[in-house]
């Protein structure tokens, strides 16, 4: 780092980007307790699966720190997870809510 004003910048980032990875997976463990996914709606994981992809575009075209590129992918990664969980756990149409 060149001063501590540059690393302060760098630590904080560092601490945001981690901060949210542990706020998106609390959402994993829940599922896979509940071995379902039906209190996740539909619309909200579209909303994510756009959410995901601007970002991954955007990470690729425009010239960012590889710190924030390497928070996209731990996006994508969480993302699939949550896929896979909505594969796994199907949502039981027959259920009485």
């Amino acid at each position: 780092h060149k001063s501590w004003y540059s690393y302060l910048i760098s630590s904080l980032a560092g601490f945001v980007y981690t901060f949210g990875f542990v706020m998106m997976t609390p959402q994993l463990y829940i599922n896979y307790r509940l071995k379902s996914v039906e209190h996740i709606p539909f619309r909200a994981m579209t909303y994510r699966a756009m959410s995901t992809f601007v970002d991954d575009v955007a990470a690729f075209l425009i010239d960012m720190p590889l710190m924030h590129r390497l928070s996209c992918l731990r996006d994508d990664i969480v993302f699939m997870i949550l896929i896979y969980q909505r594969w796994i756990y199907r949502v039981d149409k027959s259920r009485v809510m």
